[in-house]
């Protein structure tokens, strides 16, 4: 799969909903990434929970904060790294290792799926998916993937994909 696709047919498909939250959402993709070998509908699923989890912490944020931020490259390891970066609140430091277990949340109204089964599908993939909190604002959600030719040249990001100005 070509991630820059990937990347691009969520954002489509979560477009109407960001405009409706004034959430500006962007996507950074570098030229020349690998493809990764997966099944779209499970990789898409995994992404879309990241970016409305994301849309969801900036929801009471200040305009110009309300925003997520998805990027690709090649970490040093070989593997595609894909984050999906808010500016909300954050996540208290005692929940960051409980965040991938089924059935917690730190929603009032979550049912604490969405990360555990996001955790399933990134594993079965043969990769790992872990969140940190941002120096600033809001928390990073990255996780990786095996590449197709497994390659460990290093990628920077260079092409700007602006997909909404949610203000």
């Amino acid at each position: 799969l070509a991630v820059d696709s990937l990347v691009a047919d969520v954002a489509s498909l979560v477009r109407s909903d960001a405009k409706a939250r004034r959430v500006s959402l962007e996507t950074y993709m570098p030229h020349g990434l690998p493809p990764v070998r997966g099944d779209r509908i499970h990789l898409q699923q995994v992404l879309l929970n990241l970016i409305l989890n994301g849309m969801d912490a900036v929801k009471d944020a200040e305009d110009e904060r309300r925003s997520v931020r998805v990027a690709a490259k090649l970490n040093d390891h070989g593997m595609v790294e894909i984050a999906v970066c808010d500016a909300g609140q954050g996540i208290p430091k005692e929940k960051l290792g409980n965040l991938f277990k089924p059935f917690f949340t730190t929603k009032p109204n979550g049912m604490g799926m969405g990360l555990s089964i996001s955790r399933t599908l990134v594993e079965a993939h043969g990769g790992t998916i872990w969140a940190e909190n941002n120096a600033t604002h809001g928390a990073t959600f990255r996780f990786t993937l095996p590449t197709v030719g497994g390659g460990n040249q290093k990628s920077r990001i260079s092409k700007h994909y602006s997909i909404i100005g949610g203000q």
